[in-house]
């Protein structure tokens, strides 16, 4: 894949058209592995990636599932009946597709956000990663209709696979994001799915140890567990690599989000982050940390992403895309990290 400018809006329109290919299809296979196709997509072209996009999709496509049939509609009256539903995904992505169509997407986005925020860990949190993809585009670019959408399809998967965490109780408080990823008790069997692993929580650390003090001091947190939960996967990715990005990228897309929501969701939303990255780090963290190896020096950002774009495995390309948004030496090792543990997609 060619590089190119880093960042730029993308003018070839090849985002567009991705995303126009990608709504024909479901946002699962198999029953329940995601499709991460429109993440990865996004990520590609904002990293200036745009020119190997459609041969990329094109390897993809054997991991595509058609859109599921309809089942029942869901209505203004239904909605909470058909929260959780998954043989409703198609339902789900055709009610928001009507909520948007017929109001700004902000406001949809506003009015449902705190309704699926309890249920993050849905869908191994790729719903809500789909969604911070999404908002990203649309708060950066062209508010148009295959964008617009992407945050339907993305908000209606979320709908579909709601799955609020086991009833947790509140261990010691921990001093910064990094203790408090360290602090998190590891499940006792970690031999199963995600499912009967999250049925396992019983409790997290109190973080951050006291209430935030209004929504900037709620980013703040969160821009310092994205980059605690980044970090960590240089030492820690080796037990799940594929899993354990999701420690990170879930609450960045949380992160990212931020800036299309009232200001009153920011806290919670730091909540529902910090509950998403620990279930992850509970569910898949190994007991101790290993060496990350030798790092080669002196590569930019830009090359990092060059490597996980040519690696091709989504999750890799996802992680690396928010250790960009992390920055520094030690995120851009983690980015590495994952390159080298995940299996290349071509």
């Amino acid at each position: 894949m060619d590089l190119t400018s880093p960042n730029a809006p993308d003018t070839s329109g090849t985002l567009d058209e991705a995303l126009e290919r990608l709504h024909t299809f479901g946002p699962e296979r198999d029953g329940w592995l995601s499709n991460h196709a429109p993440m990865a997509v996004e990520a590609l072209v904002r990293h200036g990636q745009a020119p190997g996009v459609h041969r990329w999709l094109d390897h993809y496509r054997a991991r595509l599932e058609d859109m599921p049939d309809r089942f029942t509609e869901v209505t203004p009256e239904n909605w909470q009946e058909a929260l959780g539903d998954p043989r409703r995904i198609a339902d789900w992505a055709a009610y928001f597709a009507r909520e948007t169509a017929g109001r700004p997407w902000r406001e949809v986005l506003a009015e449902w956000w705190p309704r699926l925020l309890p249920g993050i860990a849905a869908g191994a949190t790729h719903p809500v990663i789909r969604v911070g993809h999404s908002v990203r585009t649309l708060l950066s670019a062209d508010e148009n209709a295959p964008r617009v959408t992407e945050l339907a399809h993305a908000l209606g998967y979320w709908a579909a696979r709601h799955q609020p965490l086991p009833p947790l109780s509140a261990a010691a408080p921990a001093a910064d994001a990094a203790a408090a990823l360290d602090a998190v008790a590891p499940v006792p069997d970690q031999s199963g799915g995600i499912q009967g692993r999250l049925g396992q929580l019983t409790a997290f650390p109190r973080w951050p140890g006291r209430p935030v003090a209004g929504p900037e001091a709620a980013r703040a947190r969160l821009t310092e567990l994205v980059r605690a939960a980044t970090h960590r996967y240089a030492t820690y990715g080796y037990g799940a690599p594929i899993m354990l990005v999701h420690a990170a990228t879930a609450p960045n897309a949380v992160l990212r989000t931020l800036p299309a929501l009232p200001r009153a969701l920011w806290a919670p939303s730091l909540e529902a982050a910090w509950a998403a990255s620990a279930a992850v780090t509970a569910a898949y963290s190994p007991a101790r940390p290993a060496d990350p190896g030798a790092v080669p020096g002196g590569l930019s950002a830009e090359e990092v992403f060059a490597r996980a774009a040519a690696h091709g495995d989504d999750h890799t390309i996802k992680f690396t895309d928010t250790a960009l948004d992390v920055g520094g030496a030690t995120a851009l090792a983690a980015a590495l990290r994952s390159v080298e543990l995940n299996p290349p997609a071509f």
